[in-house]
């Protein structure tokens, strides 16, 4: 059986565009992951992922996780709630277009509906934005992923430039 998905483009073009959520009331820091570690990004891919339908990374062996995580393109941040994991976000610098791709962002099941998801939105694009001469942050979301995604995007001022409908 087939199943029909629409999956949006954002984008956001200026810092000055972002519309902040509120600062959790809980103490939580956003991190840029250093040193690398790729069984980080694979737990959080895996854990988030697979209630989104997150497939194209299972496949991979070490090595190519270890290549992704590792390369000066790709920067991971964590989100930690004291000192508890609670989601994460990879950018991927593009530098030749002046962009940043947020690939993937979310948070452990148990951190939904509280709130998070905005703020930790908030926090790629402001990360993506402090990169040299970057003129535009870009995500893409789908039917398969968290209810309020598309909502939280558009919420913090990013602006559909693409959709597409896809089989699968």
């Amino acid at each position: 059986m087939t199943q029909a998905i629409e999956r949006n483009y954002l984008e956001i073009k200026s810092l000055e565009d972002l519309v902040e959520s509120d600062m959790p009331q809980f103490t939580c820091t956003i991190n840029h992951l250093k040193p690398d570690d790729f069984q980080i990004n694979k737990f959080f891919y895996k854990q988030i992922g697979k209630k989104h339908r997150w497939v194209d990374r299972l496949i991979w062996s070490e090595k190519e996780w270890i290549k992704y995580s590792s390369s000066p393109k790709v920067e991971t941040y964590i989100f930690k709630i004291n000192n508890d994991l609670v989601g994460y976000f990879e950018l991927i610098l593009h530098t030749d277009l002046n962009e940043v791709e947020i690939a993937y962002m979310g948070l452990l099941e148990e951190y939904h509906n509280k709130k998070l998801g905005s703020y930790l939105l908030s926090g790629a694009i402001k990360k993506s934005f402090k990169k040299k001469n970057i003129s535009r942050v870009w995500v893409h979301t789908c039917t398969l992923d968290h209810k309020n995604a598309l909502r939280n995007y558009l919420a913090r001022g990013m602006k559909i430039f693409k959709k597409e409908f896809i089989k699968i």
